[in-house]
């Protein structure tokens, strides 16, 4: 009997690497969740007398229907790509950042401050949009170090402390916006209460002129999306931030500084999601309303679960999470299904998400070992201070 040529693989063995090569398993639970999802919404669309396929149609032509259908869902998936880009990065370093919406609202806050300064007005757009934005930036960042600090130095936990900045934020920015005596950010010529307009010369750039608008905030969500996964797979930070993602002890015990890497982390995370609060103000609206950022981090939260807080799959999933929404009203309109349809799918992908264990029992998915997109150490700091 021949023995075998050494060093040539046999052909079960290629097929089987092969396979797992391309079978992306990571993909494959948040994929099916939303299968299961649309399989579980269709027994609640039919209890209220509905037909499901007849509502997820009508969905899918609001969604994407026509190009003002879809130039529409990439508007509404611009704030999500960048909070939910927030929420991934905090993940990562096995934070888990709930105060993205205070930190949103904060970046957009000071966006539209700086933005209304008389001196700007006169400033050329190349100059003053650099400003009003990295303004919000520095605004989501001071607010997102806070928790960061206090979980570095006195060991309290990130969820505790984002919860209440979050309404500190909240209560502020409403009463900085609708407050008439004194006067402070709400613009008196308004009937609905927001901040003065910005100077068009502040205004980001319309790539697409739908409702609401794409514009260049969209592209810039994309770059940073880009740049997080730089900085994650290929820096000596990126290694460090996923060290003490995993495991905390052991990257203090490699001499890391687990403290510093906290802090920074979540002014970053901050920074982000000031970014994308300031893109939306200078880009969409051109003023901040004090309820246009509502739900939005805790939604920021659902994405990057789904995602596997990958930035890549972050785009993918925050397009999918905002085109649902923009999709909604036709749905509603057609069929006579609540919105609130929508936020039932988005709820039930959620749970299978976060229930994974169901899924992959299921369909049968073995559990991914070490694989960067199910790589996700949310619960790493959750059993004590670091």
């Amino acid at each position: 009997m021949a023995e075998p040529v050494r060093g040539r693989r046999s052909p079960g063995r290629f097929v089987q690497e092969l396979r797992q090569s391309i079978e992306l398993q990571p993909i494959l639970v948040p994929l099916y969740s939303i299968l299961l999802a649309l399989v579980v919404a269709s027994v609640v669309i039919l209890i209220v007398g509905g037909n499901p396929l007849e509502a997820y149609w009508s969905l899918l032509r609001g969604m994407f229907g026509n190009p003002d259908r879809v130039a529409a869902s990439l508007a509404r998936s611009t704030p999500f790509i960048g909070a939910s880009l927030a929420v991934a990065f905090a993940f990562r370093a096995g934070l888990f950042n709930i105060g993205v919406e205070g930190q949103l609202l904060v970046g957009a806050t000071a966006a539209a401050w700086v933005g209304t300064f008389s001196w700007l007005a006169d400033v050329p757009g190349p100059i003053a949009l650099p400003i009003i934005v990295l303004a919000g930036a520095v605004g989501g960042a001071l607010y997102g170090g806070i928790p960061g600090v206090l979980k570095a130095r006195t060991g309290a936990h990130e969820v505790i402390t984002t919860i209440m900045l979050n309404n500190i934020a909240i209560l502020i920015v409403r009463w900085l916006v609708n407050s008439q005596d004194p006067l402070i950010l709400r613009d008196p010529a308004a009937s609905v209460a927001h901040t003065k307009p910005l100077p068009s010369s502040a205004r980001l750039p319309e790539l697409i002129s739908s409702v609401p608008p794409v514009h260049l905030g969209f592209l810039l969500a994309l770059s940073l999306c880009v740049l997080v996964w730089f900085v994650l797979g290929r820096t000596t930070f990126g290694f460090e931030l996923r060290t003490v993602g995993a495991n905390p002890n052991a990257a203090k015990y490699a001499g890391m500084g687990v403290g510093r890497t906290i802090i920074i982390v979540m002014l970053v995370s901050g920074a982000f999601a000031g970014l994308a609060g300031a893109a939306e103000v200078t880009g969409t609206d051109g003023f901040l309303s004090p309820g246009v950022f509502a739900g939005v981090g805790f939604d920021a939260i659902a994405i990057a679960l789904l995602a596997r807080a990958n930035p890549f799959g972050i785009i993918l999933t925050s397009i999918l999470w905002g085109s649902m929404l923009s999709g909604a009203p036709l749905m509603q309109q057609e069929t006579g299904l609540s919105i609130d349809s929508v936020r039932i799918i988005q709820a039930l992908v959620l749970l299978f998400v976060a229930a994974d264990v169901i899924v992959r029992t299921l369909f049968r998915i073995r559990a991914a070992e070490g694989h960067g997109l199910d790589t996700t150490h949310v619960s790493a700091g959750w059993a004590g201070p670091t």
